[in-house]
């Protein structure tokens, strides 16, 4: 079957590589390319890796409530810029 593809320059300069590796005409490189994507895409996918977020333990005190995290946050603040108030005096 003959047709019309535009293909983006980094495509075609990867089938130029591999043209040249292999020593085969542009038309087999598009093809084996082509045909080489079509069966991967019908397979399941790689699985790779889960992403693993690291915890820490924050170590809060017995009794803070960790449901009002950003009031605990404000009151922190507060009593820096208080402390700092304090050393300027």
């Amino acid at each position: 079957m003959r047709t019309t593809v535009t293909l983006d320059p980094d495509v075609v300069a990867l089938l130029r590589k591999v043209m040249r590796e292999r020593g085969i005409s542009f038309k087999e490189a598009l093809n084996n390319a082509v045909r080489d994507g079509l069966r991967r895409s019908g397979k399941a996918p790689v699985r790779k890796a889960r992403f693993r977020t690291p915890t820490f333990d924050l170590r809060f005190r017995p009794g803070v409530n960790l449901i009002k995290a950003n009031q605990l946050a404000a009151d922190l603040e507060d009593e820096e810029i208080l402390r700092k108030i304090a050393l300027r005096k």
